[in-house]
């Protein structure tokens, strides 16, 4: 008899983005001139950078000649790209990676959820609260995260970050094997200093932990004195898997393409107390269970780093960091207490008049006919706020600044 993996049927049977399309769903069936405008779900809105389309469009030729026609290509992606990384995303930072420490992807959400194989399930957890919620399921379904209680798995530990403690998750007093970190943070959209990164490093080092560490949105980060990733902290390799992605950057969301490293030094424990390096391990995960990201997709994220590009690139992010400046200077007037935004394409927002991020969710969707996120359903720190997204066309963002005044 086959037997079921009964991890999954702790999960709850909905993704929050997917009551979110339910709800709006049937209020556009009930309402359906109804023009909505939705700045819920982060998905990008402006099209590929021109150098990365042009670089696809010739890859696709050559896999048209037999001369250059490419099959399986290497699981863990192709030397261009890996190289074009290392040049561009760390060697300017001071850090050296090696070519084997860079594993090209399907996007950063795909080794996030994945990263676990590769580590035993009695490790214990730690997560910021909120939190993308992959981190957490991904782990239930692991058969890592404990028991649900009251909202709450009992084998991970929960770090508000909320406005009281300034967004700045306190480090617990405990023992945690497994930290996860997103910054710039989603669903905050808040940033973490160094100082406050050498803590956690510190913590690891001194745990035996190891910190995964979520980078997809470092792009954004407009303030220098913030770091971009985690290896800017003095013996981070030691201790960090960092994920990227091409998603948010350059708007590959539906072209799918990301990058994990795993440093050769980070190493973790047998039960026998033998240590074993990660990066061998995820490699061989990899070989596995994973073919590659396509020669065409790869050739497009190696266009992001040539001169025309960076610019294009950058023109982009610009584009969606105005929004945010739009959308915080027009929440700030009408009163909300807003955070995120400035180093980030997420605004996080105080929910008016003790409402709760449903029924501010409800709010705006059927009295201003604007989608947001609830924020409880990024963790129970979340409740009390709800997300936007500057992802929007500009018109978008602005009118519905425009409809919120008149709440």
């Amino acid at each position: 008899m086959a037997l079921v993996n009964e991890c999954f049927l702790k999960l709850s049977n909905n993704y929050l983005f997917s009551d979110i399309a339910k709800k709006v769903s049937a209020y556009k069936a009930a309402n359906p001139k109804a023009e909505i405008i939705r700045l819920g779900i982060g998905d990008v809105t402006k099209p590929l950078p021109k150098a990365a389309i042009e670089a696809m469009h010739k890859a696709v030729d050559e896999m048209a000649c037999g001369e250059t026609f490419r099959g399986y290509g290497p699981e863990h992606g192709y030397e261009f790209l890996i190289n074009a990384i290392i040049k561009n995303d760390y060697e300017p930072r001071g850090i050296q990676l090696d070519e084997c420490e860079v594993f090209i992807s399907d996007g950063s959400k795909s080794d996030v959820g994945n990263i676990g194989d590769i580590l035993g399930i009695n490790n214990t957890i730690g997560v910021t609260d909120p939190i993308y919620p992959v981190y957490i399921d991904s782990n239930v379904m692991s058969g890592r995260a404990g028991d649900n209680v009251e909202g709450k798995w009992s084998n991970i530990t929960y770090m508000p970050s909320v406005m009281e403690n300034g967004f700045v998750p306190q480090i617990p007093d405990h023992k945690m094997d497994i930290v996860y970190l997103c910054y710039p943070n989603n669903p905050t959209g808040t940033v973490i200093s160094k100082a406050e990164l050498e803590k956690w490093v510190q913590y690891a080092l001194k745990n035996d932990a190891i910190i995964m560490y979520d980078a997809a949105y470092e792009a954004y980060i407009q303030d220098a004195s913030i770091p971009h990733s985690i290896y800017e902290i003095k013996d981070a390799k030691k201790v960090a898997i960092e994920f990227r992605s091409f998603s948010k950057t350059a708007g590959f969301t539906g072209v799918r393409c990301g990058y994990t490293v795993v440093p050769k030094e980070l190493t973790a424990r047998t039960a026998s107390g033998e240590r074993v390096a990660l990066n061998a391990l995820w490699n061989r995960r990899q070989c596995t269970k994973f073919n590659g990201t396509s020669y065409i997709t790869q050739r497009g994220a190696e266009a992001v780093y040539s001169a025309e590009g960076k610019v294009q690139v950058r023109e982009t992010i610009n584009y969606y960091m105005t929004n945010a400046k739009i959308m915080h200077e027009g929440l700030t007037s009408m009163g909300y207490n807003v955070f995120g935004g400035e180093n980030a394409p997420y605004l996080w927002v105080k929910t008016p008049d003790g409402l709760t991020s449903w029924g501010f969710f409800e709010k705006l969707l059927n009295e201003a006919n604007v989608v947001g996120t609830p924020g409880v359903g990024f963790g129970p720190s979340g409740e009390g706020y709800i997300r936007l997204t500057a992802f929007g066309e500009r018109a978008n963002c602005e009118e519905a600044m425009t409809r919120l005044k008149r709440l």
